[in-house]
Parts: structure tokens; C-alpha cells; sequence
């Protein structure tokens, strides 16, 4: 596996790996699989350039994540962060079924994600069975924040998507909460910057036993969700591996020039624009530093991350529906508001979110 590895970056100059599901890996050997493998990588492709190698891991394991002090990945360079997408989305959405269970009514678990890259440190998840992650060093976290989620619209068994109209309200400030952060979440996958109609099922092209255990294993993932205890309505999930299901995620890009999809796609311009012009050239190496977060009432968090200037940028947002009233909105100067926000009354309406940058010394 090793040398198979090390045969597509050295021959092939990919730009790094992504080691799938790494949590399934079992490996008693004095050093493990993944420790071998980045100890190769790193020592010998490594040495003449960057090697991005990636991690996904349900465990929120931290500790192959931590940099030298010079700011390089010691052995893997980010870990893609299911905590950070789960807990946005019911946010977003409202979904409390299956998986997402585990981040239902506690705005904390954003607050701490996207603070420290991980929500869940050692605590229990009943919907998991189990604890996940431990208790981490700010330290710990490096890394977790570059990679926010791996791709989930096609692992959920309802594929109507948050900007459809059943979830538009609440889903409409989602990418604005994360998109200005440090490191936020990669994905507008599929025409989400644009609020597609279409859906986005899983689909693939595998064959005869395999294409049969993908089709249940699907089945039988969604087993735990209240509206699909039952057989019939399993059976009604998308077949992975018919074409009508890949044909019904194919997207319509005449809907570009018309409404509302038009003004979806300008507004992500002009948030990304925001980012690129107000905050990366003030990141310098804080990238992997945590940040601070604190709760500011019911539904209500903020969360500031150190700047590379010795400045500041700090979110504050309303999760819920109803208005806050006297809140602590901070110092500093504007970058970004949605919805009804008054910083000098201090009062956040639904859903609102308020990024602020406090300039510090070059």
C-alpha cells in the first residue's frame, strides 16, 4: 500500500492523498499503517515539496495533526471535520433524525467547532453509541479547520436540499456563518452556490455484487431514521446504481441567468470577495491556531479567532428564530451582516449573523 502511495506522488506528482475512513483501519504493529506511511511521504517526496495528506476519521482523533513549529504538518496535513457540517446543518434545517441526532438544541457544539475544529471531545454521542474524540490542547486542533466536511448531500435519504423552499429561511445565512472564517467549509458542492433545484443523490457505476451491497448498505445506513424504520419506505431511497438517479442530479445551468438563482450566485461572489479582500491577507500563520468562544444567550454565540496582524475577526450570529435583545455585539469595523442586526441597540434578529475585524498592529 505504501509504495502504491508513494508510486502516484512521486511518478504521477499528485499534490497529496486522502486516505478514506481511516477510523476502519485495524493495526496492532509497532508502527502503524498511517504513522509508516506518512513517515515515507514525509521523508522522501516530502523533502522536495509540499505533500497535502489528508485524513478521514470519525473518531476525532487530533493527535496526527499537530504542526512543527515552523507551521509544517508533522505527519498529515488536515482532517476532514464531520462535527462542523453536522451541526450547521441542523442549524440550518431543523433535521434531527439518524446521525444528526447527536447535535440537536446545543449551539455550543457549533460555537466549539468552529472555534476548535472539533465539537464532540470525549463526549458521548448517543446516536453513535460511544464517545468520540478527547479532550485536546489548543494545540491538538491544528489542521482540523482546513478541511470543514467531507461531501454529505448524498449521504442524507432526503435529497431536497436546505435552499428549497421548506428550508430556505433558516438555511439562508448557512454559508455566511462559516465562509468567513479562517479555514471554512470547501464545498459549494453541486450548484449550492446558486441554489439549485435538482438534488444531489449518491449514485455510482459498480456492478454485480458490489452494486447490489452498495444499494443496501445504503438501505440499510438510513435504517435509524424515524420516517424509514420500515422496509417500504427504505425501498423508496434512490437506487444508487440506476441512471435515473444519476440523470436526476444533472443540473440546469440555463437556471443561472434567471431569479432567484442569479442573486444566490452574486451574493456567494460577493461574501467570497469578502473573505479574499478583508481577511486571508490578514491570516499569516494563525491558520492553525484556535479560536475563543463563548455563548451570548439562548441560540446566541460568538466566536473570535486571532489574526495574523495581532487583530481580531470575530463572529457573532443568532441560531434561532426569535429576536436577542441586548447583546454584546464587540468592537471593531463591519465586514459582514445578514439579517436584521443593530449593534448599537445590540439586538440580533433571526437568524442573523454579524462578522466584525478588529485591525491590529502590522
Amino acid at each position: 500500500m505504501i509504495d502504491n502511495a508513494l508510486y502516484w506522488l512521486e511518478e504521477f506528482h499528485f499534490d497529496g492523498l486522502r486516505l478514506d475512513a481511516v477510523h476502519a483501519i485495524v493495526d496492532d504493529s509497532p508502527e502503524h499503517l498511517l504513522d509508516e506511511l506518512a513517515r515515507r511521504v514525509r521523508g522522501t517526496v516530502g523533502r522536495e515539496r509540499h505533500i497535502h495528506l489528508i485524513l478521514e476519521n470519525e473518531e476525532n482523533e487530533a493527535h496526527r495533526l499537530e504542526r512543527t513549529e515552523d507551521g509544517r504538518p508533522r505527519t498529515y496535513t488536515a482532517q476532514w471535520n464531520d462535527d462542523a457540517h453536522h451541526v450547521l446543518h441542523v442549524a440550518a434545517t431543523g433535521e434531527a433524525a439518524g446521525y444528526y441526532g447527536d447535535y440537536t438544541g446545543d449551539t455550543e457544539r457549533l460555537a466549539r467547532a468552529l472555534a476548535e475544529g472539533f465539537a464532540f471531545q470525549g463526549e458521548m454521542m448517543p446516536y453513535r453509541g460511544g464517545a468520540a474524540g478527547r479532550a485536546q490542547r489548543s494545540s491538538a486542533a491544528l489542521g482540523l479547520r482546513g478541511l470543514r466536511a467531507e461531501p454529505r448531500p448524498g449521504r442524507q435519504p432526503r435529497l431536497r436540499r436546505p435552499d428549497r423552499p421548506s428550508g430556505a429561511v433558516r438555511s439562508r445565512a448557512r454559508p455566511r456563518r462559516s465562509l468567513p472564517s479562517p479555514a471554512p467549509d470547501p464545498h459549494a458542492l453541486h450548484g449550492e452556490e446558486w441554489a439549485a433545484s435538482q438534488p444531489f443523490p449518491f449514485f455510482c457505476d459498480f456492478h454485480d455484487e458490489l452494486g447490489q451491497a452498495v444499494r443496501e448498505g445504503r438501505r440499510g445506513e438510513f435504517a435509524r431514521f424515524p420516517e424509514l424504520q420500515d422496509e417500504e419506505a427504505r425501498s423508496r431511497i434512490p437506487d444508487p446504481i440506476a441512471e435515473e438517479t444519476f440523470r436526476s442530479a444533472k443540473l440546469d445551468w440555463t437556471a443561472l441567468s434567471r431569479e432567484p438563482h442569479a442573486a444566490r450566485l452574486g451574493h456567494y461572489q460577493r461574501l467570497l470577495a469578502t473573505r479574499r479582500q478583508q481577511i486571508v491577507p490578514r491570516l499569516g500563520d494563525t491558520l492553525h491556531q484556535s479560536g475563543t468562544w463563548e455563548m451570548l444567550g439562548e441560540g446566541a454565540v460568538r466566536v473570535v479567532w486571532p489574526l495574523g496582524d495581532g487583530g481580531k475577526l470575530a463572529l457573532v450570529a443568532n441560531l434561532s428564530a426569535r429576536i436577542i435583545e441586548r447583546v454584546d455585539l464587540g468592537e471593531g469595523r463591519v465586514i459582514w451582516t445578514e439579517g436584521d442586526v443593530d449593534r448599537e441597540r445590540g439586538t440580533l434578529g433571526p437568524w442573523s449573523v454579524v462578522w466584525t475585524i478588529v485591525t491590529g498592529e502590522p
